[in-house]
């Protein structure tokens, strides 16, 4: 093990090779005041708030946009806008928090997502709309700081527990969400018949702030010694040259640009190929919102804890890979639904296990940072996945679920790859 204080290695791991990262180097972990008991679950439940205004939101925006008599390509590009700013976002915020501190970037960063929904309330054309969203997705690009939060106060051991939850939170946001949206839009109206719902995310988000600033502490103090970080571009060309933090990100690119090609075209698909209408569609979407919800709250977690988080990122890929091959020769109904609530499920096992892998292996001072290069790997896949998946599905009817199998089946071996390679747990 290196001699030197670990804050002047512009590496993510000891050259020793795969040794836990706080094992005999306790002069380079940040210092941080105690967490509170339940932290991260505080945090959690707080989080949850902001996704229910996001969830409001996003199932209306095909008829917001539909409201300024928008083509579909421009309907696309509002859609779009929002992983845009995230992509750039992530890795920004999270760099920042590990500066100044994670309290203080998701107070302003809320803040400023709830000012977008007020603003999108007035947005006078389409031009303008895409605007505030872009905007939007660049301040609500802070998962990376709330996934290094939840690292900062939480045992290695039960890291994939705690961002299981997360998730969890987030889904019942995306399910709760949208019938609020729907009860209180009125789409005769224009524009117009959005500002009810618009106004509600807005106040979400700054309910959200508030409980922010009263309930959640600080997990870090404040750096003031910066010499030890890399350039933003030189960061980035570490973590993707790294034979950890590198797979699982290409990893999340991967299966983020399956799984929301299919999402956005499967209520497409489900028309032309079975007679769907969008009550047969929604609730689908509501069952795979509930088997996300009940595989992240008493699955992941503790498979994860017993199994290990490779294995289980790995089991999660196989689910995927197989789900998505098998809708292709679904008879409908019933199957198709089971069929996506397996994918889902994959999804959710798997993807708690990346971040917890990550936290565990990047440097302690750079985890938000890190963590927001693999969310902006994300939202780079949810721009890239849906324009994809429409090219094809509108020459190949099943097209979107094979290229899916295709794309995802080598994440597979990325995820076995990355644990073979990880510091063991501790902790």
């Amino acid at each position: 093990m290196p001699t030197a204080p670990r804050r002047h290695s512009r590496h993510f791991l000891p050259h020793s090779g795969p040794q836990p990262i706080s094992e005999g180097m306790t002069a380079s972990e940040p210092q941080r005041p105690p967490p509170p008991r339940f932290a991260a679950a505080s945090l959690i439940a707080v989080i949850f708030i902001n996704m229910l205004g996001f969830g409001i939101i996003v199932p209306l925006l095909p008829f917001y946009a539909k409201s300024f008599n928008a083509p579909p390509w421009q309907m696309a590009l509002v859609f779009s806008a929002y992983s845009i700013g995230s992509f750039f976002g992530e890795p920004f915020w999270g760099r920042l928090s590990d500066r100044i501190g994670r309290k203080p970037v998701l107070i302003s960063t809320i803040l400023a997502n709830g000012l977008c929904y007020g603003a999108l309330a007035f947005a006078p054309n389409i031009a303008i709309a895409f605007g505030i969203r872009l905007l939007g997705g660049l301040a609500a690009g802070n998962g990376a700081v709330i996934q290094g939060y939840i690292a900062d106060v939480t045992e290695p051991a039960k890291r994939a527990r705690q961002l299981s939850y997360q998730g969890a939170a987030w889904n019942v946001g995306l399910i709760v969400g949208p019938s609020l949206g729907g009860l209180f839009a009125h789409t005769g109206i224009g524009p117009a018949g959005f500002r009810i719902p618009l106004f509600m995310a807005s106040g979400l988000a700054f309910a959200c702030a508030l409980a922010v600033i009263l309930i959640i502490r600080e997990s870090r103090v404040r750096e003031t010694d910066y010499s030890h970080r890399p350039s933003r571009w030189a960061a980035a060309g570490e973590a993707l040259r790294h034979p950890v933090i590198g797979r699982l990100i290409l990893l999340t690119f991967l299966v983020g640009f399956a799984f929301t090609g299919i999402e956005s075209v499967f209520g497409l698909w489900a028309q032309a190929r079975f007679g769907w209408e969008p009550r047969n569609i929604g609730l689908a979407f509501a069952c795979v919102g509930i088997a996300a919800f009940l595989t992240q709250s008493f699955v992941t977690g503790p498979l994860s804890e017993r199994f290990g988080e490779g294995r289980m990122l790995a089991i999660g890929m196989a689910m995927t890979v197989v789900a998505m091959s098998l809708q292709t020769v679904s008879t409908g109904g019933v199957m198709t639904t089971v069929l996506m609530c397996f994918t889902a499920m994959g999804q959710s096992v798997a993807f708690p296990n990346v971040g917890a892998m990550i936290s565990r292996t990047a440097d302690p001072h750079r985890q938000g940072q890190i963590m927001g290069l693999n969310n902006a790997g994300g939202a780079l896949a949810r721009v890239l996945g849906p324009l994809s998946a429409g090219l094809i599905f509108a020459k190949v009817l099943n097209g979107p679920f094979i290229l899916g199998a295709l794309v995802v089946a080598p994440a597979i071996l990325l995820a076995l790859s990355a644990s073979r390679r990880a510091p063991a747990r501790h902790g």
